[in-house]
């Protein structure tokens, strides 16, 4: 045996036992609260991770102290404590991307959290008429306030816009062609092709143009006795550009009026306001679809309007009545915790005063130039004061994200954070690993944060989050 292997056994030796760690008055607290079973498991861990770190360590293990009672029960006292946290919880999105499909999409406004908190504590006036107590439709409040900003004739609410396409087009298409434009055969998130939604409808797909061009007697030369609908599909999460040519849904509704078809607006991200007047990217609203005359529009709450995860239908009362008739509905109805989310962000619509206040999502969009860097120089402020920084406020773009508004970026100001005690991409690494996790981005070897995204307080967090990844990293922990 070599003098570093002998070295290395000797310090392995002298590895604290199981029982001596269990014994310690370090491990009491944590044999309260915790099974006795698990907490042996965790310092069996911690151990076993001890002597792989010696071991790693090579001809150095000679010099290395092993771990004491004391530092094996916190190695094993962390991986208790990590497991009881809940796994979808808070975490701090500095990326800049407002709607970070990863992180939840839309951040709900504080009167949806209320309303859930608030109103779902027992039970809940969900589908029962309170004058008269009879059995009612769970979306009917929803509808009428979709009405109220829409001006539908009808509303329903179901998980989410795939399930509304689903849904759309099993009810008013099984058997049946439907006409698309060959441009607007999206891909949503998970590889779900539309083609393939609406194959499992029971729909046959027709396609109609070019992938840049088609003109509404491409719907026309297409209509057969079989044709069930004229289907519009809002390429939400990408963009055709340059020599292009598509149906506006008003000539589509004519046509579809002339045939007796129905026409179906699949708007994707959907928006209740004119994006447009705050001088962004145009984004085609809901209620002048409505206003168009198509019979369905089908949208996401979670995207632009700002709420729960669902699919909106808006549109003929009619063709409503059949959908929420249909047996595919029940299996896609939303539960009462997204009613009531989804309540509380309509109304917020009803007051333009405060909307873009009150409702996170609308409010991240429309920040301005002053106040973005009025936010980066105080975060930047914080971060100049932790150890060999390197910090300087720099001109990036945030983006929508949740396939909303493709390609159109919004500039911001962020803050660029970079130091020698450890990469940008390993404290990236370290930042998502605190609690709570911090979501950055990382550019030229140097970790972004972008104040967009971030709510109040978060620069605090941010602040902590990064001394502590700092301090382990000038130490050594993990």
């Amino acid at each position: 045996m070599s003098d570093s292997d002998a070295s290395l056994q000797a310090v392995l030796r002298r590895l604290p036992s199981v029982d001596q760690v269990l014994q310690s008055a370090a491990a009491e607290p944590f044999l309260r609260a915790f099974d006795r079973d698990r907490v042996v498991e965790a310092v069996r861990t911690a151990l076993q991770e001890a002597r792989e770190a010696l071991r790693s360590a090579g001809a150095g293990a000679g010099a290395c102290e092993p771990p004491t009672p004391q530092a094996v029960v916190e190695r094993a006292g962390e991986a208790l404590t990590a497991g009881r946290r809940r796994k979808i919880r808070r975490v701090v999105n500095a990326t800049g991307i407002i709607l970070h499909t990863g992180l939840g999409r839309a951040v709900l406004p504080a009167q949806a959290v209320e309303a859930i908190a608030a109103e779902q504590r027992g039970y809940s006036l969900v589908a029962v008429e309170q004058a008269t107590g009879e059995r009612m439709w769970r979306e009917k409040p929803i509808a009428e306030l979709l009405g109220e900003i829409t001006g539908c004739e009808a509303a329903t609410v179901v998980n989410n816009n795939a399930g509304a396409t689903v849904l759309i087009l099993a009810e008013l298409a099984r058997g049946k062609e439907v006409l698309t434009s060959r441009g607007q055969l999206v891909e949503i998130g998970g590889s779900f092709r539309l083609p393939d939604v609406m194959a499992m409808s029971g729909a046959r797909l027709v396609e109609v143009g070019t992938t840049n061009k088609t003109y509404v007697h491409d719907y026309e030369r297409a209509i057969t006795p079989n044709t069930g609908l004229l289907l519009s599909v809002h390429t939400s999460n990408y963009k055709v550009i340059g020599f292009t040519e598509s149906v506006p849904i008003a000539e589509l509704v004519a046509l579809g009026r002339r045939h007796n078809l129905p026409v179906v607006d699949d708007l994707g991200s959907g928006a209740l306001v004119d994006f447009g007047e705050l001088g962004l990217a145009d984004e085609p609203m809901v209620s002048r679809s409505v206003a168009a005359g198509a019979d369905l529009c089908c949208f996401s709450g979670d995207k632009l309007i700002g709420g729960p995860q669902s699919g909106i239908v808006v549109g003929r009362k009619s063709y409503v009545t059949r959908l929420r008739k249909n047996p595919f509905f029940r299996a896609l109805r939303s539960d009462k915790l997204t009613l009531a989310a989804l309540e509380a962000t309509l109304r917020l619509y009803r007051d333009r005063r405060t909307l873009f206040t009150e409702n996170p999502t609308l409010a991240m969009i429309s920040l301005r130039a002053p106040e973005l860097e009025r936010r980066a120089e105080a975060l930047a402020g914080l971060l100049r004061a932790l150890p060999e920084a390197e910090v300087e406020v720099v001109s990036e773009s945030s983006q929508l994200g949740g396939g909303s508004m493709p390609g159109y970026d919004l500039p911001t100001r962020a803050v660029a954070f970079a130091s020698k005690r450890a990469t940008a991409q390993r404290l990236g690494e370290r930042l998502r690993m605190e609690e709570p996790p911090v979501f950055t981005r990382v550019k030229k070897d140097r970790v972004l944060f972008d104040p967009r995204t971030m709510l109040a307080g978060d620069d605090l967090v941010v602040r902590d989050a990064l001394a502590r990844a700092l301090a382990g990293e000038k130490d050594g922990t993990r």
